[in-house]
């Protein structure tokens, strides 16, 4: 409502507006397409001149509201009748600033190619595209409801000029429709609504409408599109497409169920976007279509000589409000897209997004060239941002430039050719082979001298000797564990003795065992001096020596208590004592034997750490 009460305001004050010329327009004729989400219209203008002096100019003016979603805007002539009607191209324009203008209004003036003389007439076709002006209302729906959405605008053709005769169409999805303004000689046809005609209208004349009505299509709304298209004099053009997309349609609400929307998809998901289709050039190959998980599957790709197109499916259906990012990459056959003009090269290709009826907020397209290009120019057929970056790839060495274009509120109508001028030497493809041929026999040569370098340490350095010193340290020591181990081994097999006397009875097999464990451990005690006195006599054993020698201090006492501990079973035995009065003649024994044991295992591991 907010929205109809300035469109009012606006159209008292603008009916107040000069005079600017004398140009007349005899005949308008509008119309415009709300099939789809991006609002099309195309407003047939015949001007004649009732004045004296030439005009070579015509003013179009657009409110505050409609101009922050202008994203298209075309003018043509027509010249000629029936067959012989040829159109003169795009005509340029410019935004003006003549005075006496009306707030609130934004003027563009077209240049005619020729000047219109007294009495003269033309054809003025005007085309234009809105993004986001179709609003949905209301602007949260269940997934049972059907998206309505609203349009507003003005049934007479706002102009500074007067208009003798005018008429308005507007073409809907579908022919169902809430409610729309009725006005004179209104009528509905269909999915069609007619304004008009209107005759004798003063200039600036504005009646507002609004058209509440159902529409079932997909907002698809790319908010940021990073297309980077990746020049390789070796054959190819790849092309990467980030999008970041969202539903731009009414917002659901409540739960989604995924068991109703595929029962009744048409019912329980009208509106929602199930799958994109994408017109790749011919001849595109190594397509993929992947999000921030992987690579997407549910996509089909087909084509012929002429085209490639590409259908996608996102990873769930989007309802209103829901949004998805995913990447399009392909590559192209680079001979159809570089050409060569006056000693310099150009690339020609498509500006725009391949996916159909998307509305793009932000897009940027990035060129990267190959390294070494100079005296790089940009013709695009539309007013862009354009900035100039640096890509290191693979092999670079000063970098790559990058042509950065940004375009706002894109659509369907700029997916136009484009063409990028640069120079560039057959001497440059020769850089990176050169390089890999390079470096590879740096290194071949670094390997041969590797091979037949004495690259040893001198044996008379002061690291060479403490490395020798430190070996032997380390062999003694490992000697030392060896010979504990055994120690340890002797010990399993006196307490094995005494469990067979226990089961046997057999003392005097029990005194053989231990007369022989006795000879075992003194021939050990031999071997184990020379290693401990090694040890004390290094420098480089200073650190770990303490721990040696507490380790073979240990082993001793474990091995006195084992003694003490054989000796009292097998006098019970002799003594004929019982089986309760042995156990507790040996349980303190036994005690610290099994705390010695585990002290000795617990020496072996930290030894070994160090």
């Amino acid at each position: 409502m907010g929205m109809r009460f300035d469109l009012f305001f606006l159209s008292i004050a603008i009916l107040c507006g000069p005079v600017l010329s004398d140009l007349v327009l005899s005949k308008v004729d509008r119309r415009i397409d709300l099939t789809t989400q991006t609002v099309r219209m195309t407003s047939s203008l015949k001007v004649e001149n009732s004045g004296t002096d030439p005009v070579s100019e015509v003013l179009l003016v657009f409110p505050e509201h409609q101009l922050k979603n202008l994203a298209y805007l075309m003018a043509i002539t027509n010249e000629g009748k029936g067959k012989t009607k040829v159109s003169t191209g795009s005509l340029p324009f410019d935004v003006v600033h003549p005075e006496g203008m009306p707030l609130g209004l934004t003027v563009y003036s077209v240049s005619l190619p020729r000047g219109l003389g007294k009495g003269e007439s033309l054809i003025l076709d005007v085309i234009t595209a809105f993004t986001h002006a179709l609003q949905p209302f209301p602007e949260k729906i269940t997934q049972a409801e059907t998206q309505l959405v609203v349009f507003q605008d003005s049934a007479q053709f706002l102009s500074p000029y007067a208009v003798k005769v005018q008429s308005l169409s507007v073409k809907l999805p579908e022919p169902k429709v809430e409610s729309y303004t009725k006005l004179e000689n209104t009528k509905v046809s269909g999915s069609e609504i007619k304004y008009g005609p209107y005759e004798n209208l003063p200039s600036f004349s504005y009646s507002p409408i609004v058209i509440h009505f159902e529409s079932k299509q997909p907002f698809a709304v790319a908010r940021e599109l990073v297309r980077e298209l990746e020049i390789s004099h070796w054959g190819n053009v790849q092309v990467t497409e980030h999008y970041n997309l969202i539903h731009g349609g009414a917002e659901i609400k409540g739960e989604f169920s995924r068991l109703d929307y595929q029962a009744r998809p048409s019912i329980r998901g009208a509106y929602a976007l199930k799958h994109l289709f994408a017109k790749l050039p011919p001849r595109a190959h190594s397509v993929y279509y992947r999000d921030e998980i992987g690579n997407i599957s549910t996509s089909h790709l087909w084509g012929d000589s002429k085209k490639t197109q590409l259908q996608i499916e996102p990873r769930y259906p989007m309802f209103g409000g829901w949004n998805t990012s995913f990447t399009i990459g392909y590559g192209l056959p680079l001979k159809d897209f570089l050409f060569q003009s006056d000693g310099k090269r150009f690339l020609n290709i498509s500006f725009g997004c391949p996916i159909n009826e998307v509305v793009i907020d932000n897009l940027i397209v990035k060129v990267v060239l190959p390294e070494g290009s100079s005296d790089i120019s940009v013709s695009v057929p539309f007013p862009v941002k354009q900035w100039q970056e640096t890509k290191f790839s693979h092999l670079d060495m000063v970098g790559r430039p990058v042509i950065v274009l940004e375009k706002t509120n894109a659509v369907q109508e700029h997916n136009q050719h484009f063409q990028v001028y640069y120079k560039f030497s057959n001497i440059s493809l020769l850089m990176e082979p050169f390089m890999l041929i390079s470096g590879f026999f740096f290194l071949f040569v670094a390997c041969i001298i590797y091979m037949h370098a004495d690259m040893t340490i001198s044996k008379s350095s002061a690291s060479y000797v403490a490395r020798l010193q430190w070996d032997e340290v380390q062999a003694t020591i490992q000697q030392v564990q060896n010979i504990i181990n055994r120690c340890l081994t002797i010990h399993d097999k006196l307490e094995a003795s005494l469990r067979e006397l226990s089961r046997t009875g057999d003392v005097q097999a029990c005194k053989a065992a231990r007369k022989a464990a006795d000879g075992y451990l003194k021939e050990l005690s031999k071997e184990l001096k020379p290693l401990l006195s090694f040890l004390q006599s290094s420098p480089q054993a200073a650190q770990i020596l303490p721990k040696v020698e507490e380790l073979v201090a240990k082993e001793r006492e474990l091995q006195e208590r084992l003694m003490l501990k054989h000796s009292a079973v097998v006098d019970s035995y002799e003594k004929k004592s019982g089986g309760r009065e042995i156990e507790n003649r040996v349980a303190s024994i036994q005690q610290k034997i099994t705390v010695l044991r585990q002290e000795v295992d617990d020496l072996l591991e930290v030894i070994d750490e160090i």
